[in-house]
């Protein structure tokens, strides 16, 4: 494309936040014009309000941009959300009313009735519910398009191949979440060293209805929720990116190991059809060593875009087991926003 799209980025100095511009920055479709921050941010360039943290130092093409306040006007047509839930329900709504295309990271949106919750390579078909959400809510040109939580993403993008190869009934999930799920700085030192915490707030409930919702179909102008019984356990552990998650599921039609593990591999969707700039050429990684994925080695893969698979294996309960790993902040938040954008761009939603 000739002419690069301006861009804001809200919440630009937190941890998803920053990662949003460590990505955006030399995009090729998207120029980042607008950073916005709270008001201890605010009139300062990024450099001096971020404590920059995902790498040695923030872009130069944005290190002197000043940063704004949530309250300031925005020029920018489209807008990435990386605000804290709760800050963003309405700070997003009142953008999408003055017609910016606002694509959120934030929880608040994502349950809504009108509101797609994609995943490029699952239910990109789902962004026909914009025409209802501008129609209902008096909107002529904005929308808000949500992403899920970050564990629902890298879960759904491997159940997607099983589903549609062979059917999906019910499954378990154990996740093992890292330490920058929870933002920064997080977890106390002293209670997650040496530790595992059993419990993270509302994110079982999220991965078990979110999923539902993206498995699901959009028909006759509503969302019809997948028919999968999905458990779900939500750890946090002593890592520093990357999410673990060990699986269960019982099958509609009967599948192999090995047939489990050739769906997911050959995996291949609407990013990698249209050549995205952010997608995975390989969405579903498929690893065959014994002791594989691990989160220090295998989180950077596809440069953190994929999910990765291992040890798929009969399962005695149910019908296969497997564990998946995905990068938490990457393909789990800021590069899930991005190759939304990028996927309705090219679908004529950003025109």
């Amino acid at each position: 494309m000739s002419d690069r799209i301006d861009v804001a980025i809200l919440g630009a100095t937190g941890s998803v936040g920053q990662r949003f511009v460590q990505l955006l920055a030399g995009h090729p479709w998207f120029r980042i014009a607008e950073l916005v921050g709270s008001e201890r941010s605010a009139g300062k360039p990024y450099w001096e309000a971020c404590d920059w943290r995902v790498s040695s130092a923030p872009p130069d093409e944005v290190r002197g941009l000043k940063v704004k306040h949530y309250e300031e006007p925005l020029q920018s047509t489209v807008v990435f959300s990386a605000l804290p839930g709760g800050l963003a329900g309405p700070i997003e709504e009142g953008l999408a009313a003055e017609g910016k295309r606002v694509f959120t990271n934030a929880r608040d949106h994502r349950m809504d009735p009108d509101v797609p919750l994609m995943i490029p390579e699952v239910n990109p078909d789902h962004a026909a519910a914009i025409e209802r959400q501008r129609r209902e809510r008096g909107w002529r040109d904005g929308f808000i398009v949500a992403n899920p939580n970050c564990s629902t993403i890298h879960l759904v993008l491997a159940l997607k191949p099983i589903q549609d190869a062979f059917g999906i009934e019910q499954g378990i999930v154990t996740t093992l979440q890292a330490a920058s799920g929870a933002g920064y700085p997080g977890v106390p030192s002293l209670d997650l060293i040496d530790n595992v915490i059993p419990y993270i707030g509302g994110e079982e409930e999220k991965i078990e209805s979110e999923s539902r919702k993206i498995l699901g179909r959009w028909e006759d102008g509503r969302f019809l929720d997948a028919p999968i019984a999905l458990s779900a356990h939500c750890n946090r552990v002593p890592v520093r990116d990357g999410h673990t998650e060990t699986v269960s599921l019982k099958l509609a039609q009967p599948a192999s190991p090995d047939e489990v593990a050739r769906v997911l591999a050959e995996f291949r969707a609407r990013p990698q059809e249209l050549g995205l700039p952010t997608a995975p050429a390989r969405p579903v990684v498929v690893l065959d060593q014994l002791d594989r994925p691990q989160p220090v080695l295998d989180r950077d893969v596809e440069r953190g875009m994929a999910s990765i698979v291992g040890r798929v294996r009969p399962c005695p309960v149910f019908d296969v087991r497997f564990v998946v790993l995905g990068h938490n902040t990457i393909r789990g938040a800021a590069g899930a926003s991005v190759l939304n954008a990028e996927l309705l761009l090219r679908e004529g939603w950003l025109g």
